[in-house]
């Protein structure tokens, strides 16, 4: 088991049933996927970029992605419907709870002038958003094989019914939120 896992039962979830008074375990908000999504927008012109993009996330999350495509033609982008255009890993179980203690405990840090995630980054019904501009922050990545640096967005999907518990999850796990003065 994952420590961040170990960490969620022993010590997030009875904090949250303190904190909420919720009057079961099950009430008690949990993460439930992670979607790490990279588009992928020079691949119209060079389908390699698309090739390097999948290796590079198949390496950051340990499961081979799946390449996404265009919904609808965009003209001024020369991007017709079908067309290859970025790549996405959904992670559920310990890869998720592997996925995630990597990127809060060492990825995160090695953003270049790094304070903290925003807080405005929550959707409502308790999934989180972060985007990350640079895939060369996670320690998969071997800098000399980097042919361009991409970011990715990771939603962090959760059963939280609202965002100030969802925060509260998060903020348990270790995520590192912007502090406000």
């Amino acid at each position: 088991m994952n420590r961040l896992h170990e960490k969620y039962l022993n010590e997030i979830q009875p904090e949250l049933m303190k904190e909420y008074s919720y009057k079961t375990i099950m009430m008690c908000p949990k993460v439930v996927k992670v979607v790490v999504n990279m588009g992928v927008g020079d691949a119209i012109q060079n389908s390699k970029a698309l090739d390097d993009a999948v290796q590079d996330l198949t390496q950051i999350t340990g499961q081979k992605p799946v390449v996404t495509k265009a919904k609808k033609s965009i003209a001024n982008f020369k991007l017709r419907e079908g067309m290859k255009i970025g790549c996405k890993v959904t992670l559920r179980g310990e890869r998720m709870y592997d996925f995630l203690d990597k990127l809060i405990n060492i990825s995160l840090p090695r953003v270049r002038d790094f304070r903290g995630v925003s807080v405005k980054a929550f959707d409502g019904r308790g999934n989180y958003t972060i985007g990350v501009k640079e895939q060369i922050i996670f320690p998969e990545i071997n800098l000399d094989k980097v042919s361009k640096v991409r970011g990715m967005d990771v939603v962090i999907v959760t059963t939280a019914e609202s965002d100030k518990e969802a925060m509260s999850l998060l903020k348990l796990m270790g995520v590192p939120f912007v502090h406000r003065d």
